[in-house]
């Protein structure tokens, strides 16, 4: 694989994965939630998934998925349900406004098993991840690729997907006086709720 070819490769990843999409409202609702820590926590669970799901495509796993309707149906429901019940907890919060024990740190670190979770669930059973890799790693591997260029490109993927959550959990951070503020928190966690039920019922009705 040439230079050229990855630069290319990386820079379209790069503009796909600063796309509002389940993997960042997902980590926004939970640094909302946990703070820098806890959005870093679901930051980690989705880098999992993503890997997963990078390594799976690269070694054939992902295409036998998508191919067999009933695992891929499935899949995708579940995706659809957790998305959805996520976007419903962030309503819920918004409809409450009750934030007094938000900054709580040791609530935070209590509940990271939780916000790991929630970062791994929202990615791995959510079918676009796997299909995004199965539609686009192909177009720059050559009959003569290896399973190196293939593993290059996927983890080139999910590592571009870190940097871009990692830029977010910072300007989190540096307007975290701004965000403590009850109106702002509200409309944040409405926003973030519904993108995050719109993208479930988005999937659960993609044909």
């Amino acid at each position: 694989m040439s230079w050229s070819t990855y630069a290319g490769f990386a820079g379209m990843m790069a503009f796909l994965a600063m796309m509002p999409g389940p993997d960042t409202m997902v980590v926004l609702k939970n640094a909302l939630t946990g703070g820098a820590r806890g959005g870093g926590w679901a930051c980690a669970g989705i880098t999992v998934a993503n890997f997963l799901q990078g390594t799976a495509a690269a070694l054939g796993l992902g295409a036998v998925i998508t191919r067999y309707q009933p695992v891929f149906e499935t899949v995708k429901w579940l995706g659809a349900a957790y998305l959805v019940f996520l976007g419903i907890q962030a309503l819920r919060g918004a409809w409450r406004g009750n934030y007094e024990a938000l900054d709580d740190v040791r609530r935070a670190r209590t509940s990271r098993g939780r916000r790991f979770r929630e970062g791994f669930l929202s990615n791995i059973t959510n079918p676009k991840v796997i299909v995004l890799y199965l539609s686009v790693l192909p177009q720059f591997l050559t009959p003569s690729s290896t399973l190196g260029d293939s593993l290059l490109l996927a983890y080139t993927v999910a590592g571009l997907g870190v940097v871009w959550q990692v830029l977010l959990l910072l300007f989190v951070h540096r307007v975290r006086d701004w965000l403590r503020q009850r109106k702002v928190r509200r409309v944040l966690d409405g926003a973030t709720g519904t993108a995050l039920v719109g993208f479930g019922a988005a999937l659960a009705l993609e044909g």
